[in-house]
């Protein structure tokens, strides 16, 4: 039982919504890992509310979780503002303009902290990973389904920043689009060829943000010997910590911060502020 693994003080909940799959662990709030066996569900297909809602509970039941008392993060693969997710990548278009943090505290029946994905994987490698002490400007890109970003300067989150929504010049399609992982698996790309595009995209952020340090999350990143050997970037750029578990860590982290009336990119500063 989750209940012998630790206090309530030092463990939370966090689970990870994204375009293939969703994801959940307990994990433990000192140290930053994972006091479960990560469970994992595919996302259910066209992903509507009532249908996601019903994967996160499974994937509760599957980890035992039933006190409404553990804390509990909810990332979400959109631009989230005051509960209300405001874009829908990779899911249905009925989460634009949703209440979605309502929705989700009203069918499982407890409060969360929600946020967006890729955010909360930043706060995670601030607070326990690649980005913890790092000054100036940092950018964390998650690639998988999409591309995520998180920004964070001094240790602080600028929250839904979306850039890997930047238009390719020229082009009708966004660099998430062409540049995710999720274009190596449609297309079939070689390391070389995946890096290739890997190199306009981040070369792009490079010279429009002038980051300090890059860090490569999602899935792929525990294969980043393949390609970020090929990137010739002036910034630094290395792996994250924590990886495809990055999300359901810094969910958890924020969940504490929840004070059932601020939205996730106040309590996310916050917490970090604190920590520093």
């Amino acid at each position: 039982m989750v209940e012998s693994m630790t206090t309530k003080a030092t463990r939370a909940v966090g689970v990870d919504i994204g375009g293939t799959g969703i994801k959940g662990a307990l994990v433990d709030l000192e140290g930053g890992s994972l006091l479960s066996e990560r469970v994992k569900v595919a996302t259910p297909a066209g992903a509507e509310p009532d249908d996601v809602l019903a994967a996160v509970q499974t994937v509760l039941d599957t980890l035992g979780v039933t006190d409404a008392d553990i804390p509990l993060g909810v990332a979400f693969p959109a631009i989230v503002k005051h509960g209300r997710t405001l874009s829908a990548a990779n899911v249905a278009d009925t989460w634009v303009g949703f209440e979605a943090e309502k929705f989700f505290e009203d069918g499982l029946g407890r409060e969360i902290h929600f946020a967006n994905d890729a955010d909360f994987a930043g706060v995670a490698e601030a607070e326990y990973g690649a980005a913890r002490d790092v000054d100036g400007l940092v950018l964390l890109t998650t690639l998988g389904t999409g591309i995520g970003t998180a920004l964070l300067h001094d240790g602080v989150l600028i929250p839904n920043s979306e850039l890997g929504h930047l238009q390719r010049a020229n082009k009708s399609s966004d660099f998430e689009h062409w540049a995710a992982y999720s274009a190596v698996e449609r297309e079939q790309l070689s390391w070389h060829k995946w890096a290739r595009r890997l190199q306009r995209y981040y070369s792009h952020l490079e010279f429009v943000l002038s980051p300090d340090l890059f860090i490569v999350g999602g899935g792929v990143s525990k294969h980043s010997e393949h390609f970020l050997p090929l990137l010739d970037l002036q910034t630094p750029i290395v792996p994250a910590v924590h990886r495809n578990n990055a999300g359901i860590i810094g969910a958890a982290a924020l969940a504490l911060a929840h004070d059932g009336g601020t939205d996730a990119s106040a309590a996310a500063g916050d917490l970090v502020a604190e920590t520093d």
